[in-house]
């Protein structure tokens, strides 16, 4: 049954990539289509506001540039809001403000579509808080990296030297696809019991006589643009593992899909994009491929149960449900955790924590590879660079110039791909280690055996793929982890985003090369099979070191 839960719900998933991706395709591609008539009428007084009367194209650097403007508009006005918020309104439970470490970290983790709490929503933030900035910053982030998708596909597949208008792109991106879905997602969502209010806290009276707060709040707008946007975080503390955030199996289906549809439907958009569909189907596959090893290993690993409880003879039956929800059980905790790792949202239904050692390898590795599904445009873009890398060494084995959707690979694009590969792994090994060797990192680790080592991988890991889940066993609150996590994940949203952009505007300014007989083709079984060896020996040369000294090493020590 477990197994056929989880088919329905990836089966669901493609009969969604084409349609979502062909909605898509009409909402960026500049061809007239009936979404001018839907939305036409809303866009226009936004354009007037802020000044766009000629939405002429960009080079990368332009575009580049006004990405980056606008979201440092962005994060000082949430950076002042949340020192404030006690003087604000929509404050019925006289929250104070947050402590300035803190609230660096905080906007800077909801601005790069991260959403890494290091407090708890419904204690830490007012209501104004949670919607003016919270849910604000999950449309704007999620809009970015949409528009960064976006741009580097035009870039690789259309002849010109612009890669479109960053503020059209971004507008769209709000008016068209995240403000449409969020309303339909958060409707359902209420229907079926999710809260959706203004009201301060329930008080109520326990069974022992005594009185208990119970927290509500505008809950279910931020859930869908949680997941739609793959954002993660929570109103709650617990994430979507409350009652409240997901309250039974069917919250848990539209949770999952919300996060991943957009983000399995932009490789069609790209095929479409290309002229060859084909070449999208490659990309999904692949990572579809890439997303099913990695989905069971966790499923299997948590079936099997704890390795030390099932040497004493506990029954197993169930498989390790410590952390887990009864009401989801194992498969669609395996699902969810995979899901949530793979399109980088950072939203949880389960400890991570508590997860076996084995387990605890998927969400590592999806959020180290960062490339199966992803984020908004992040995950398209990244297995893009490495459908490029793959082309640039098939290339060199047979002793012929790579070619790549028709543009010559040359040496500029491999250095910019060599900086996006290796910037990665930098900004998550370089902390870890720096963590793992001072007081003040290591005074937040509450397991010192090789289960702390994975906490401290997680946390930085997670950081770094613009995750924002964790394995919650650090307490990281502290001016150390709340200065050296906001550090990475601006690195390692920006530093990619830049350098691929780069590379789309390198590739569109060159001549097409017509195809021979002798290219090396790019839309065919071959290709997955290359492109799927090219992650994972890169991820494997990468990071296993890391992984051995965490997860694997903790698995021998159970056995």
């Amino acid at each position: 049954m477990g197994i056929l839960q989880i088919a329905i719900v990836i089966g669901i998933l493609v009969l969604l990539a084409k349609p979502l991706g062909t909605y898509l395709y009409h909402v960026f591609s500049g061809e007239a289509n009936r979404t001018d008539r839907l939305f036409g009428w809303a866009e226009q007084p936004i354009y007037k506001l802020i000044g766009l009367r000629e939405r002429k194209g960009m080079t990368w650097k332009t575009y580049g540039l006004s990405l980056i403007v606008t979201n440092l508009v962005l994060v000082a006005f949430g950076y002042l809001l949340l020192r404030v918020q006690k003087l604000l309104p929509l404050n019925p439970n006289g929250i104070d403000n947050m402590e300035q470490t803190l609230s660096f970290n905080t906007v800077i983790s909801f601005m790069t579509n991260t959403n890494l709490q290091h407090y708890s929503g419904e204690s830490g933030l007012s209501y104004l808080s949670q919607m003016a900035l919270i849910t604000m910053m999950m449309f704007t982030s999620a809009a970015t990296g949409l528009c960064v998708a976006i741009a580097f596909i035009r870039g690789v597949t259309t002849k010109g030297k612009t890669l479109g208008n960053f503020y059209e792109d971004f507008v769209k991106a709000h008016t068209r696809v995240f403000l449409p879905l969020a309303f339909v997602v958060t409707l359902a969502l209420v229907a079926l019991h999710v809260p959706q209010t203004l009201q301060p806290t329930i008080t109520v009276q326990t069974l022992e006589g005594a009185e208990q707060q119970i927290a509500i709040g505008p809950v279910a707008s931020l859930e869908s643009i949680k997941h739609l946007g793959t954002n993660g975080g929570g109103f709650f503390g617990v994430n979507s593992s409350h009652p409240f955030e997901n309250p039974n199996p069917l919250t848990n289906v539209i949770e999952m899909l919300s996060m991943w549809c957009l983000s399995a439907a932009l490789p069609y958009t790209y095929g479409l994009f290309a002229k060859n569909r084909k070449q999208g189907w490659v990309i999904f596959s692949a990572m579809l491929i890439l997303f099913v090893m990695f989905l069971s290993l966790v499923y299997t690993s948590e079936l099997n149960g704890n390795p030390a409880l099932n040497k004493l003879g506990m029954d197993a039956s169930q498989g390790s449900m410590e952390g887990k929800e009864v009401r989801f059980g194992i498969p669609m905790s395996a699902l969810f955790t995979t899901i949530t790792t793979a399109a980088t949202t950072g939203s949880v239904n389960n400890m991570h924590d508590t997860l076996t050692p084995l387990g605890g390898i998927t969400p590592l590795a999806l959020m180290m590879l960062n490339c199966v599904f992803g984020g908004k445009g992040v995950g398209l873009v990244n297995m893009l660079m490495y459908a490029i890398l793959g082309v640039f060494l098939a290339g060199l084995m047979v002793g012929r110039t790579p070619e790549f959707l028709g543009r010559k690979i040359e040496a500029r694009e491999m250095k910019l791909i060599a900086i996006a590969i290796l910037a990665h792994p930098f900004i998550i090994l370089a902390p870890t280690a720096i963590a793992l060797a001072t007081e003040l990192g290591q005074a937040a680790i509450t397991n010192p055996s090789f289960h702390g080592i994975s906490q401290v991988l997680y946390e930085y890991t997670s950081s770094a793929a613009n995750n924002g889940s964790g394995f919650e066993g650090l307490g990281d609150n502290t001016a150390f982890w709340n200065t050296t996590t906001g550090l990475v994940m601006l690195f390692g949203r920006y530093i990619s985003m830049i350098a691929l952009l780069a590379v789309a505007g390198s590739l569109s300014r060159k001549q097409w090369v017509p195809e021979t007989v002798g290219t090396f083709r790019t839309d065919n079984g071959l290709f997955v099979g290359i492109l799927v060896g090219t992650v994972l020996i890169i991820g494997a040369l990468t990071f296993l070191p890391a992984i051995v000294l965490g997860p694997v090493a903790e698995h021998l020590t159970l056995r």
